[in-house]
């Protein structure tokens, strides 16, 4: 199964950061604990890589996990209001599996409500059940 273009995208993004980092293919393999094959096929947007890939390759390049994130459309770019998902990344107080469990879980439930209010309010936003139009509220 072939990707799509943003799997390219993410794949020629992590080889200008290993060119920037003057890494090779097989060291930044290393480095991150995956195989050059797997690798090479992630840099040709052939495979997608989890988040957690995502963060051994973010380590190993010594940028942020974040970053990678965005680019591979886990995450929205940054907005200039809050951003509960950097802060969470963001946190010293928690490792990596911990926040990677949080956003997880935290963008789940944006997913759920998302769907939730659009099947639910329609164009006009009132709910079907109550009939109560929640943008006047």
């Amino acid at each position: 199964m072939r990707a799509d273009g943003s799997d390219r995208d993410l794949g020629a993004f992590i080889r200008a950061q290993r060119n920037t980092a003057r890494l090779s293919l097989r060291r930044l393999s290393e480095l991150a604990g995956i195989s050059n094959p797997y690798l090479s096929q992630i840099e040709r947007g052939l495979r997608r890589p989890s988040a957690e890939i995502l963060q051994q390759i973010a380590r190993a390049l010594r940028i942020s996990a974040e970053t990678l994130y965005v680019q591979a459309g886990i995450l929205d770019p940054p907005s200039e209001g809050q951003d509960l998902t950097r802060q969470i990344l963001a946190d010293p107080h928690l490792n990596e599996d911990q926040k990677q469990a949080l956003v997880r879980i935290y963008l789940s439930f944006r997913r759920e409500h998302e769907a939730r209010t659009e099947g639910v309010g329609g164009a006009n936003g009132a709910d079907r059940e109550t009939g109560v139009d929640a943008t006047r509220q």
